[in-house]
């Protein structure tokens, strides 16, 4: 009698141990999903603090639309493109930050686009002339230099600007012109290896 009794208590505990199982299973995984409320609801801010951020990524967006309507009137043909101007100003902000294989992969697709390469070329010409004023403290400092110097090539830091002026005016001052030293040979520019 007893051991029909242990058999029949063990069929019992088999029936119910594979639903309790499932069901301590989905409990878990339930619990592990949704993590701690506490810590979800530290921030202190009203769900209305939300707004803020959607209001921001919608001034990013129209500050956007706004550079690439600048670009687009102040360069002729393909280089002010909205595609190009995208992909150009990455490629040029890859390379000052030594990331040239990305930058390859990059300049890739700017060919495959129909943009022209030469004002890669250019604009980062233009960037190494503001090493100097580039402030990785200032978050858009970067980003703001390589714009400017993908809209004008031949802008020129605010120091250059500064040296030139007091030569145009000795220029004038004395009616001759001072002597000009020779330009110096620009290295030959190496071909990417792909």
């Amino acid at each position: 009698m007893r051991r029909r009794l242990l058999q029949l208590q063990i069929a019992f505990f088999r029936h119910l141990a594979v639903p309790g199982l499932a069901l301590l299973v989905v409990i878990g995984t339930a619990m592990a999903q949704s993590g701690d409320v506490h810590a979800q609801d530290q921030s202190g801010k009203p769900p209305a603090a939300s707004a803020a951020p959607a209001a921001d990524a919608a001034k990013d967006s129209a500050h956007k639309t706004d550079e690439f309507a600048e670009a687009a009137q102040a360069i002729n043909g393909p280089a002010g493109n909205p595609e190009c101007v995208w992909l150009g100003r990455r490629v040029v902000v890859l390379m000052y930050r030594d990331d040239l294989d990305t930058a390859f992969r990059h300049l890739d697709l700017y060919d495959r686009f129909g943009c022209p390469g030469g004002h890669v070329q250019a604009a980062f010409r233009c960037l190494t002339r503001f090493f100097g004023a580039i402030d990785p403290k200032v978050p858009d400092s970067l980003t703001a230099h390589v714009h400017a110097c993908w809209i004008n090539p031949a802008a020129q830091p605010p120091a250059a600007v500064a040296a030139a002026a007091p030569a145009a005016t000795a220029t004038t001052a004395s009616g001759s012109t001072p002597p000009t030293p020779a330009p110096a040979a620009a290295p030959p520019a190496a071909a990417p290896a792909k």
